[in-house]
């Protein structure tokens, strides 16, 4: 065998290794981002069935309580706002990220002062269609804390994909960067006051 003949095959062969590597290294980012972005539909998903649990309960309060209007309403506008803002999780911004969790946060927040207005008013607290929609919001908001933590799994998967040698290469070449995790809202962090 000549010898430019062996030179060809071995830089071919060369060509073929580094081809199939970037290959399997793009289509596993690709992988770890799919699953990332499914996570996040799933957030979304829930944060929709809590927005679409909330005209009903307002509803139901508002018959109980007419004259906490400004209550009613602070939930009803939490709820436009957060239900406003779209996310695409691939080309999000810290800025876009942070600003979709204070609207969740301010809909939680309306929620929470909602049902301190119904623990003043027995009747309707022990109103069937209220404790469904209760208990369907409590399920929710498990649900939404449960898909916020397999979205953190999964853009931890992702970020440590991109981010590691020799992906971090062909992350780069790609465009594939870092993903936004969902963190503490700042009021988390101090503990609540509990008077008695």
């Amino acid at each position: 065998m000549k010898k430019s003949t062996l030179t060809i095959i071995i830089v071919v062969a060369v060509i073929a290794i580094v081809a199939l590597w970037m290959a399997s290294g793009y289509n596993g980012m690709v992988a770890v981002q799919e699953e990332a972005t499914t996570k996040w539909a799933n957030v979304e998903s829930n944060y929709q069935r809590r927005a679409d649990l909330i005209p009903n309960l307002v509803s139901t309060v508002k018959g109980y309580a007419a004259h906490e209007s400004e209550t009613l309403e602070a939930v009803v506008e939490a709820r436009s706002k957060a239900s406003s803002i779209t996310i695409d999780p691939t080309d999000i911004t810290p800025e876009q990220f942070a600003e979709y969790q204070r609207a969740q946060a301010e809909v939680g927040g309306a929620l929470n002062r909602l049902m301190a207005v119904a623990e003043s008013y027995p009747d309707l607290k022990a109103n069937q269609n209220f404790l469904d929609l209760q208990q369907q919001l409590e399920s929710t908001e498990n649900r939404i804390n449960t898909s916020r933590r397999e979205y953190n799994e999964a853009v931890q998967m992702y970020n440590t994909r991109v981010r590691r040698f020799p992906n971090n290469i062909l992350a780069g070449l790609f465009g594939f960067e870092r993903m936004n995790k969902f963190e503490a809202d700042e009021s988390a962090k101090q503990a609540p006051k509990v008077e008695f």
